[in-house]
């Protein structure tokens, strides 16, 4: 899969379903939609399953729970009023009725955008809900993981569901929010059209001082309106891509719940989100902690810095994220690849960036919410790179 624009590479899809179709099911469970049940699965008294989350919520200590769910990513607070349209007089001319008819089309325009913004407002309102329902959910069932509990338990199996439920809903917004970024992306479009209109309508013969005058007054409203519309479509796109970052996180993080709800015990290393301060990437201990076996392996991701800023961390993200999907347990080697052309000093030059590249790489994943304990970091040279790259292998 080539990634627009960039020369990175994601090539895990064809090489698991070529070399591990044969024992996908025995080694790749599915986590994604299946109720995380240990055998038959038993249906709670939602009046039991509901005082069990009270219970659960709560440590050790019946103070306060032992994990605290992740915050979402934070919604726009903007509220985009349109700043109306100014009445004005008909003079008769053939400018005159253009001016009017531009004015109808700029107070159609501005209620559309007054509709969007309704509809907006509500759509934040009900992901919050959603999302503090979620995270209320997951923190008990964390909470009760954390203590101990059976295998397959009934409670926390309805309680994923219920979680599961939440995060579909959220989902469901999100969709929803992008389709108003579509027709806020068409109110754009309807306001760069009136704007033209009317710096055209000027140069129109026939006209008199009060045309000019009203076209003027329209003018700078409909500028103020087009405005509006862009601060209101960036909005509404940064909510649309933080909240679907967000889903895809949490929906792996479910994974790791059903893994742990199977087993009766908190999963190790589940795949949250953790600042970069809690895990201290440094050369001496990481740089040489991977075997070398990768010789024979094909790469999950590889990247190839061959300009100051390559934006790999989306398809980077996307592609360890389908692999913990489907193998929760999964570690990989990240690899610091640096060419062989260009002497000894080159190589050395090029092997010091390659491992800052791969710290870089690290990071990234860290940030990402993988733990460090599922990552080794290695080096070495290779004749066929052309410049300095990065090679994400599953172990």
């Amino acid at each position: 899969m080539a990634f627009p624009g960039v020369r990175l590479f994601v090539v895990g899809t064809i090489f698991f379903v070529s070399a591990c179709s044969f024992t996908e099911n025995s080694l790749w469970p599915s986590l994604t939609g299946e109720s995380p049940t240990a055998g038959n699965q038993q249906v709670a008294n939602p009046a039991t399953a509901q005082s069990a989350q009270k219970t659960q919520a709560s440590g050790p200590t019946g103070g306060q729970p032992v994990i605290v769910a992740q915050n979402p990513p934070p919604l726009g607070t903007t509220n985009f009023q349109p700043p109306g349209v100014t009445p004005g007089q008909a003079t008769g001319t053939y400018v005159g009725k253009k001016v009017v008819d531009l004015r109808q089309e700029l107070r159609r325009l501005q209620q559309s955008i007054s509709t969007n913004n309704g509809q907006l407002q509500s759509l934040r309102g009900k992901i919050v809900a959603n999302s503090q329902r979620y995270h209320g959910t997951i923190a008990a069932v964390n909470a009760r993981l954390q203590v101990g509990t059976t295998p397959g338990n009934p409670i926390l199996v309805q309680q994923f569901n219920s979680a599961q439920a939440d995060l579909d809903r959220i989902a469901a917004d999100i969709t929803e929010m992008n389709a108003l970024a579509n027709r806020v992306s068409n109110n754009s479009t309807m306001s760069s059209f009136l704007s033209e209109s009317a710096r055209a309508s000027f140069a129109v013969s026939g006209a008199v001082d009060e045309d000019h005058r009203q076209l003027a007054i329209l003018e700078d409203e409909v500028n103020r309106t087009d405005v509006l519309i862009a601060r209101l479509l960036k909005e509404v796109s940064g909510d649309v891509r933080r909240q679907t970052n967000y889903v895809a996180t949490e929906r792996a993080n479910l994974n790791l719940v059903s893994a742990a709800i199977r087993s009766g015990e908190i999963f190790g290393g589940s795949l949250v989100n953790k600042a970069l301060a809690s895990a201290t990437v440094g050369r001496s201990g990481n740089m040489a902690a991977a075997p070398m076996t990768t010789t024979d392996k094909r790469p999950l991701v590889v990247i190839r810095f061959d300009r100051a800023k390559v934006p790999y961390q989306q398809a980077l993200y996307n592609a360890v994220s389908r692999v913990l999907e489907r193998r929760p347990s999964a570690v990989f080697d990240l690899v610091a690849v640096a060419p062989t052309a260009g002497g000894t000093a080159k190589v050395a030059l090029n092997s010091n960036t390659a491992r800052r590249h791969a710290e870089e790489v690290l990071r990234a994943l860290i940030e990402m919410g993988l733990p460090l304990a599922r990552v080794a970091v290695s080096a070495k040279t290779l004749a066929a790179a052309k410049t300095n790259e990065v090679h994400v292998y599953l172990r």
